[in-house]
């Protein structure tokens, strides 16, 4: 699989705007500014595939990227707090539309996590929600670069409480500084595309 071969494919504001599923899809799923632009860039090799801002809360759209036979989906981060309570309904009903949606052929849901922190409750809330619908998904902790050694051991060690169900979670340390879990993650996908 050429990674580099992404391409960027459509935005949807609404759930109702969403098409038909046509082909197998894996989202990527977090909080406001947990680096889910900067993973996709990451993954497929691309400086400026997937828009990385500063800014928390600025993708409020489904962007969809092609690669071969699979969709990526990127879903609106939650959690912001500085966005209108309309805009919040709205991701609310987009992201749980996509997930709750039995239509679609959704094989894993890669749900990031900021490694330096305890994942919030929404974090854990999705993770419930996933584990209760029965999506396949697995944890990656981003900005890892961001911990020296002790810090990561501790951090680690912490998750194994704080995330449900952790000891049967495939979990990936990720750095779009490093590329650390880079590879790691394409042999995932590689897997479940049956490459």
């Amino acid at each position: 699989m050429n990674f580099s071969q992404a391409e960027f494919s459509a935005s949807y504001g609404t759930f109702n705007q969403l098409p038909p599923s046509d082909r197998m899809e894996i989202a990527f799923s977090g909080r406001s500014n947990v680096g889910k632009s900067s993973l996709i860039n990451r993954l497929f090799g691309r400086k400026n595939l997937a828009r990385v801002s500063a800014v928390p809360g600025k993708t409020a759209t489904i962007n969809f990227y092609r690669l071969e036979n699979i969709n990526f989906v990127d879903l609106p981060g939650y959690g912001y707090a500085k966005v209108s309570k309309a805009d919040i309904k709205r991701w609310r009903e987009l992201i749980g539309g996509y997930l709750g949606d039995g239509e679609r052929d959704l094989a894993l849901v890669m749900q990031l996590i900021d490694m330096r922190h305890p994942p919030t409750k929404d974090d854990l809330n999705m993770i419930d929600f996933l584990i209760d619908s029965g999506i396949p998904f697995i944890v990656v902790l981003t900005k890892a670069d961001k911990l020296n050694k002790t810090e990561r051991a501790k951090r680690t060690e912490a998750f194994k409480t704080e995330l449900p169900s952790c000891e049967g979670l495939t979990v990936v340390e990720f750095s779009a500084v490093t590329d650390e879990g880079v590879g790691q993650l394409r042999e995932i996908v590689g897997e479940i595309a049956g490459q």
